[in-house]
């Protein structure tokens, strides 16, 4: 659906990885798409030269979120939400089925 707005498929995935993780590195959506890394860090890279990500390291890393400065977030998070809550459950836990966040210290494993 957002790749008829955004111009590919690389487009959409990497805007609704980031939007179901919150922050997430390029290694990880290529990983998970099973996709060559460069378009993704093309993709990546485009939307923070647009405003709408930014980035910071994390030791060797460079971790890519949502810019919370920008005057287009709303809308665009909007758009990607209509998106994400459509794909079907299921399809939903096979694209983000990996933990990115390590569990809580004590929390049991159910």
């Amino acid at each position: 659906m957002l790749e008829g707005i955004f111009g590919n498929k690389t487009a959409e995935k990497v805007l609704l990885h980031i939007f179901h993780y919150s922050e997430i590195h390029a290694s990880a959506i290529a990983s998970d798409y099973k996709i060559a890394l460069n378009p993704v860090v093309g993709q990546l890279n485009r939307f923070e030269n647009a405003g709408i990500l930014v980035s910071k390291e994390m030791g060797r890393t460079r971790v890519y979120f949502f810019n919370p400065k920008s005057p287009l977030l709303r809308p665009v998070k909007e758009l990607i939400q209509i998106v994400y809550e459509n794909i079907p459950l299921k399809e939903r836990e096979i694209l983000f089925g990996v933990r990115r966040r390590p569990r809580r210290k004590g929390k049991p494993v159910l």
